[in-house]
């Protein structure tokens, strides 16, 4: 077996130019060279690259056959199914934007993201689990599922007024249900008019995808990046972690999140792999889906990490497959990795850092460092070769870096000496084009310095280290992060103050041994009945029928009103609260 030096090495010499590519000349190359190799796996489902270009390209041929045009936003509700991945690919084939839409969005959340982006088409599934997606549009655009709909006049009242068409893409199981079109009526419009997607007119330059993430207003953000930035990602992925020839990348993470999408999906297209793909996460379906589909590289968070490594199935699975893990979005302890590596037999445990607006995960570990730097740092900017930085080295490898880290004053700007803590500004050819349509929020996170240079402000605090390495020391802003996504405090105290019984919120994430981090709820009950019946069960049950899952508090604490922590002016310390959070556990913790 080659070593990781000779298998980075071979990709590189493969990549001596970089070529910046769409995305669907990306997916052509990739099928002409491979084209009877698997590239989608799922338990319903096989696609080859031949088979996935041929079906985005039919699929784009209906959207441009709907109306659809270079530049429009066309939104993607799906959780993780093979379709997704000939509809993403379609929508770019297009000359569109896709907007990969978080399926376990509520309506009211489904609503903002559908206006805001000024979405023309959406392409969903009826619904998700126990999410109704086909009722949600029911209240939120009436008639959706009616032939009329695309020419109904401006809603107004905050509607998705640009919204024209919604396609229902039926899935085995659904319960029946009526739509105006649907996804086979969009492939049947494409064979109708073949190949007039082809002249789509877009390049590497434009804006392939517009990704959801919360913001500090507590309203989420459109980030639109390009074709070939999510590609230069990708491929510094590849590169960085020393792919082998034809890997298999099994993950639940949704292809709505950069994760899910660049780690997996277009990472593997670079050594003609194939991604596994499950809607959702159990530590039975990740150890079942590794020995039935033969994987040999998994993308988790630690909580999924912790629940593999305690399930009994993994001693009566045959894990011989695995070579490979990249474990992100929190710390974990070397106890973990530790015990990774020698129930799994898994060799190559990386982590990494970075956030939707650079482009992704910009820093890895490499798979041959040592654990201790798995857990004390989240990498180095990701190795990219002739993707990356002209001109910049990394140390060991003498390739160029994706990107560059520095760290700022985070109340001045003024740029920090080198090792000193601060706020991780980074650059490079990835870097977001900006927030569509929101361009206070846009000038406040991008900075043009003297040399022309645009800086991407984190809001993150950390220091990069000599050898490289960055350690994040703690959080600028107040979002936190539960099961790996991001979440506004904001957002969760404006749903849980509605309740009667509830004078006071504040949502907070605190560490959690299992979980890494999760969010908690910090309530004051308000006088009377309400207030005094108020339990932690009816705040979660509250939570749970306004919120998206990944947002609901896992835990609530009751404070009076008096022992809130605050400044001299009244105004409630967060910090301190995570303290009085943390204290509580530990007195629970020494209790007999």
């Amino acid at each position: 077996m080659s070593t990781i030096a000779e298998r980075r090495s071979a990709l590189h010499d493969r990549f001596s130019t970089w070529v910046p590519r769409t995305l669907d000349a990306w997916l052509d190359a990739c099928a002409d060279q491979y084209p009877e190799r698997d590239l989608v796996v799922t338990d319903e489902r096989t696609l080859t690259y031949a088979e996935v270009a041929a079906e985005s390209r039919r699929l784009a041929d209906g959207l441009v056959a709907l109306g659809v045009r270079r530049g429009d936003r066309v939104g993607l509700l799906m959780a993780n199914h093979a379709e997704f991945v000939t509809l993403k690919f379609a929508i770019a084939r297009a000359g569109a934007v896709a907007i990969p839409f978080n399926f376990l969005y509520r309506t009211d959340e489904l609503r903002y993201v559908l206006q805001q982006s000024d979405c023309k088409v959406l392409i969903t599934n009826a619904g998700f689990k126990d999410l109704d997606h086909a009722a949600m549009l029911d209240e939120i655009v009436p008639g959706w599922d009616t032939p009329e709909f695309a020419e109904r006049p401006a809603a107004g009242g905050g509607a998705p007024d640009g919204l024209r068409h919604v396609v229902l893409v039926e899935r085995d199981g659904d319960a029946p249900r009526p739509a105006a079109f649907t996804g086979v009526a969009l492939a049947e419009l494409g064979r109708e008019h073949p190949g007039v997607s082809r002249d789509a007119g877009h390049g590497p330059d434009d804006t392939a995808d517009l990704l959801y993430t919360s913001g500090s207003t507590g309203s989420p953000k459109g980030v639109q990046v390009t074709h070939d930035a999510v590609l230069r990602t990708a491929y510094a992925s590849a590169l960085t972690r020393a792919y082998e020839d034809g890997r298999r990348i099994l993950f639940s993470l949704p292809c709505y999140h950069m994760f899910g999408y660049v780690e997996g999906l277009l990472s593997a297209t670079y050594v003609g792999g194939a991604v596994i793909m499950l809607p959702s996460f159990s530590a039975e379906a990740y150890l079942a889906a590794i020995e039935k589909h033969r994987a040999t590289d998994m993308l988790c968070v630690p909580t999924m990490a912790v629940a593999l490594v305690e399930s009994p199935l993994r001693h009566e699975t045959d894990l011989s497959s695995l070579t490979a893990i990249l474990c992100g979005s929190a710390p974990a302890p070397v106890w973990l990795w530790e015990q990774v590596e020698r129930d799994f037999g898994v060799s190559e445990i990386v982590t990494g850092y970075g956030m939707t607006e650079c482009g992704g995960a910009m820093t890895l570990t490499l798979p041959e460092d040592e654990l201790e730097l798995t857990s004390t740092t989240v990498g180095r900017p990701k190795l990219a070769g002739t993707a990356g930085i002209p001109g910049s080295k990394h140390d060991a490898t003498g390739l160029a870096a994706l990107c560059t880290y520095r760290t700022v004053d985070p109340v001045t700007g003024e740029v920090l000496p080198e090792g000193s803590i601060g706020e991780l500004t980074s650059c490079g050819p990835t870097t977001m084009l900006g927030y569509y349509a929101k361009p206070e929020e846009t000038a406040a996170a991008l900075h043009v310095d003297g040399d022309g240079i645009t800086w991407l402000h984190s809001g993150d605090l950390g220091h990069v280290r000599e050898d490289g390495y960055l350690v994040l020391t703690g959080r600028s802003k107040e979002v936190y992060k539960s099961g790996g996504e991001l979440v506004m405090p904001k957002e969760v105290e404006e749903a849980l103050g509605g309740h009667p019984g509830i004078s006071q919120v504040y949502a907070v994430g605190v560490v959690d041994d299992r979980w890494g981090e999760i969010g908690c709820a910090v309530l004051v009950r308000a006088p009377g009945p309400a207030g005094d019946a108020l339990t932690a069960e009816d705040v979660i049950a509250y939570a749970k029928e306004r919120l998206a899952r990944f947002k609901v508090p896992k835990r609530v604490e009751f404070l009076d009103a008096t022992a809130l922590p605050t400044t001299a002016t009244g105004k409630v310390q967060k910090f301190r609260l995570v303290e009085l959070v943390a204290q509580s556990v530990t007195t629970e913790g020494e209790k007999p």
